[in-house]
């Protein structure tokens, strides 16, 4: 049986890619996008999952019994492009939903986000049940999905399961229009030596997590037993929490005359409807979650990536 990733070549699919190839073998995992990647190095298939036909069609001619749902409209870009991001966020979804209802998989795994909290939600460790009243396109749309997707475990016994990431940070994928992106352009900026002009204020916290996290998260969650999981809308997650001046006194560290300008844009008046800090009891309770980055772990991880990959005449101390 196959795991099929809808969306695998993005930040997070790219790596959640690679780990489950080491867990279950190359051949075991199916990887799927809306455009072909430069090298396939696994199993491909081309397909947009917006034409429900076109996910039938997979799904009834291979043998899969997971499948890791990425592919969406981040937060950012959603703003631009607004109908276009609740077709892409909400009708693949949809697809999936009904596939898995119609006994084509066994278990489901969809993201959320932070985006599902709102202007009256606490934003101090946020708890699992709460307000929430989300005000963008992106957060309206994961909402929407939460509920669907509780929706379909109670009335169709659907296995599904979800995580409502923070922002995420890799040095091997770029972000892909999410408003917490300046945390990793920081390190690019940095390592190139040039300053850096963030669009979110600069004592703006907001939840993060380091991708070995986010991916060590979904795969605890996807081997739960079912019977442990009390949360079927999406767990609260929970990683580090810093702010856009944190993070760049954190890379001041190694990289002493790196320099932040400040000319906050739309995307913090995203950032400032979202929570400063996650409350993840739940998380930790049902299925043993503990992350394992702080902040300057997750620095150091970053810098020594980039450094290696893309900026080899950087100058750091490591």
């Amino acid at each position: 049986m196959k795991k099929l990733i809808i969306g695998a070549y993005g930040q997070i699919g790219s790596e959640l890619r690679v780990a489950l190839e080491k867990r279950h073998g190359l051949h075991s995992v199916m990887a799927a996008d809306i455009r072909k990647p430069e090298s396939e190095d696994s199993d491909f298939v081309l397909l947009d999952a917006t034409e429900k036909d076109s996910v039938f069609g997979l799904l009834e001619s291979e043998e899969v019994d997971e499948v890791y749902l990425l592919a969406a409209l981040l937060s950012a870009k959603a703003e631009q492009m607004p109908q276009q991001a609740w077709r892409i966020n909400m009708q693949v979804l949809f697809n999936l939903l009904e596939a898995g209802k119609e006994g084509l998989f066994k278990k489901l795994f969809w993201p959320s986000s932070i985006a599902v909290f709102g202007p009256h939600t606490p934003k101090q460790h946020t708890p699992q049940y709460t307000v929430m009243d989300p005000d963008t396109v992106y957060g309206i749309s994961k909402l929407a999905g939460e509920r669907w997707m509780e929706y379909y475990f109670e009335k169709y016994g659907l296995d599904v399961r979800s995580l409502r990431y923070p922002g995420i940070l890799s040095w091997k994928t770029a972000p892909g229009g999410g408003t917490t992106d300046y945390a990793v352009e920081m390190f690019h900026y940095a390592l190139r030596h040039e300053p850096y002009v963030c669009y979110v204020a600069p004592g703006e916290r907001l939840p993060m997590m380091y991708i070995d996290d986010a991916v060590e998260g979904t795969l605890q969650l996807m081997s739960a037993p079912a019977e442990k999981l009390r949360i079927r809308s999406s767990y609260n997650l929970s990683g580090i929490d810093f702010t856009p001046e944190e993070l760049a006194r954190a890379i001041r560290r190694y990289i002493p005359g790196f320099r932040v300008e400040y000319r906050p844009d739309f995307r913090q008046q995203i950032a400032a409807t979202w929570p400063d800090s996650i409350d993840d009891r739940f998380a930790r309770e049902d299925w043993g979650w503990r992350p394992r980055f702080d902040l300057d772990k997750m620095v150091r991880e970053m810098l020594a990536g980039l450094k290696q990959t893309q900026y080899p005449e950087a100058e750091l101390s490591l």
